[in-house]
């Protein structure tokens, strides 16, 4: 194996020398993920916070005479305009088309003369038209404060005269405490957030170094010519394609690090731009640390195999890159299924290539993965990686394909 350790030095010290790829691969991409989702968590915040402070233009048709005491009660903050029942709404519609108004609220006429003779079935309901833009931010948020701020506190306070007791119309309460009633593994809660995008982000950052580096070290040496020099020293090509495969997964498995490391310090800095706080955390125990750290051991042996394969047959590295990209998408369909929630039920989710260790990433993170998953996940993973790497090794063999004959 002294053969397969003089690769692996070789490969190491060729990317550890060149300043340009120690950029590329270990600073660049934490620097570009940081101010990325931190600049993307201030725009957001900022947004919603706009739209909080902005203080909406309102015109309300035929209003009610006691309607004021229920935009009093609500402590509706606008800017309010009432209209006559005989005044034309067209230019405050077009106003609301394009955006230079709010909202417009249109009562039916003799709304409180309706309401005060309804008497049983069959009566008439009079109605409140809420006319709004749902494209226009602005709109969409007085018309949604409104309905459920105003107009629902005033429904209410009619329904109080009209009943006398608005008891009778609850027939009964459901979680009248809903703070008492949720029994909640809050870790678990917080880790859902994570447990549907990290599975999603490791595979795909681990698939994409292994891409970058693999072309580079396969195809970009046999159009170099140094690949050919190396293939006709003593070292048996068994080890030169172990060795390289080896030195491959360490470099894709430091650059994923720090690309997940990178992701789990930046995301509350996004989140934080869509919610109060923005208070997420992930926490996992030793052994759980282990059982990732295998995992993406495994997975990034299997990622480096799979487009050396692919490298070690193209000609050239814009042919090798366009050849590896039905991979990619393959890898990325594969994480994207763990969106649709937890695998835990069902272990054959676990026999499937790429998917497993995305569904495996998954459980982890939610405190639910069995040994038996991880077992069968890391099982079939080395199983794949080992095929790949002989045909690797065999093609290797090939002086037609390592020369290009």
């Amino acid at each position: 194996m002294r053969g397969v350790k003089h690769i692996i030095i070789k490969e190491l010290t060729r990317v550890f020398k060149d300043k340009k790829m120690i950029f590329s691969l270990f600073i660049l991409p934490p620097i570009m993920i940081v101010g990325m989702y931190s600049l993307m968590g201030n725009v957001m915040g900022n947004f919603m916070s706009d739209i909080e402070e902005h203080v909406p233009s309102v015109y309300i048709q035929n209003a009610p005479e006691d309607f004021g005491e229920a935009i009093t009660a609500a402590q509706y903050n606008a800017n309010i305009e009432y209209l006559d029942a005989d005044k034309n709404t067209d230019s405050l519609k077009d106003g609301i088309l394009n955006g230079t108004v709010d909202l417009l609220v249109v009562f039916d006429q003799g709304f409180t003369g309706t309401i005060d003779a309804y008497q049983g079935e069959g009566d008439s309901i009079p109605e409140v038209k809420t006319f709004y833009n749902s494209a226009e931010d602005y709109s969409l948020a007085a018309r949604e404060s409104f309905v459920n701020g105003v107009l629902n506190t005033y429904q209410q306070s009619i329904l109080a005269k009209r009943l006398g007791n608005m008891e009778q119309l609850q027939v009964f309460y459901i979680d009248k405490q809903p703070e008492t009633s949720n029994i909640v593994n809050e870790e678990k809660q917080e880790g859902r957030v994570f447990s549907m995008l990290l599975p999603f982000l490791i595979n795909i950052m681990l698939f994409a170094g292994a891409m970058g580096l693999c072309v580079d070290a396969v195809t970009g040496e046999k159009e170099r010519g140094t690949l050919s020099s190396m293939l006709l020293s003593p070292i048996k090509r068994g080890e030169i394609v172990f060795g390289k495969l080896i030195s491959l997964a360490i470099l894709s498995s430091i650059s994923a690090a720090i690309y997940a490391v990178s992701i789990v310090v930046a995301l509350p800095n996004l989140m934080g731009g869509v919610s109060e706080g923005g208070g997420i955390s992930l926490k996992f125990s030793p052994l759980e640390m282990l059982q990732l750290f295998v995992i993406m051991m495994f997975v990034v042996y299997l990622y480096v195999s799979m487009v050396s394969l692919v490298a070690v047959f193209a000609k050239t590295s814009k042919e090798a890159n366009t050849y590896v990209m039905p991979l990619y998408i393959l890898v990325m369909l594969g994480s994207l299924f763990t969106f649709a929630g937890s695998g835990e039920s069902k272990l054959v989710n676990f026999f499937i290539p790429i998917y497993n260790s995305a569904v495996s990433m998954q459980n982890l993170v939610l405190g639910e993965l069995t040994l038996t998953q991880f077992g069968i996940t890391v099982g079939v993973t080395a199983l794949l990686a080992a095929i790949v790497t002989s045909l690797i090794t065999k093609a290797f063999n090939s002086e037609k394909v390592m020369f290009n004959a």
